[in-house]
């Protein structure tokens, strides 16, 4: 399966925003890179809610089908942790940023997946078209 990611100057942007919002904990910079991703592929900016930890510490974010993700903050990923790099936090935002643009609008892109499946299969009416060939005459 071929993945469609944005293009690398833009992804560069994003990773830049997420490495600032690591270190300075400034909303805006979470929000620029989340809605950057959201508008390219043409999703809604997910709704994400911030937590200290989730399922006693194990994971680092949870995103569920209706659009949600739960993340933990990068206050809390540096503390009491023994893996607590920011790169293992970006890491962890673009998976669950993965699972978000994989599950949302399910409905909408299995309608376009059926009408691009059946595009141009009509135009023969028959199956029974042969490629013509030279005559053997």
């Amino acid at each position: 399966m071929r993945m469609i990611l944005p293009p690398l100057r833009e992804r560069r942007v994003i990773h830049r925003h997420l490495e600032t919002f690591f270190r300075t904990h400034n909303e805006a910079e979470f929000r620029r890179a989340i809605r950057l991703v959201s508008r390219f592929y043409h999703l809604r900016t997910p709704r994400v809610e911030w937590f200290e930890y989730l399922d006693w510490g194990k994971v680092v974010g949870k995103t569920y089908e209706d659009g949600k993700i739960h993340l933990v903050h990068p206050e809390n990923w540096k503390n009491g942790r023994k893996y607590n790099s920011e790169r293992q936090w970006i890491a962890a935002v673009y998976h669950e940023l993965g699972h978000y643009v994989l599950w949302a609008d399910a409905e909408r892109k299995a309608d376009l997946f059926a009408a691009r499946m059946v595009r141009g299969v009509a135009n023969g009416k028959n199956g029974n078209h042969r490629r013509r060939g030279r005559s053997s005459r």
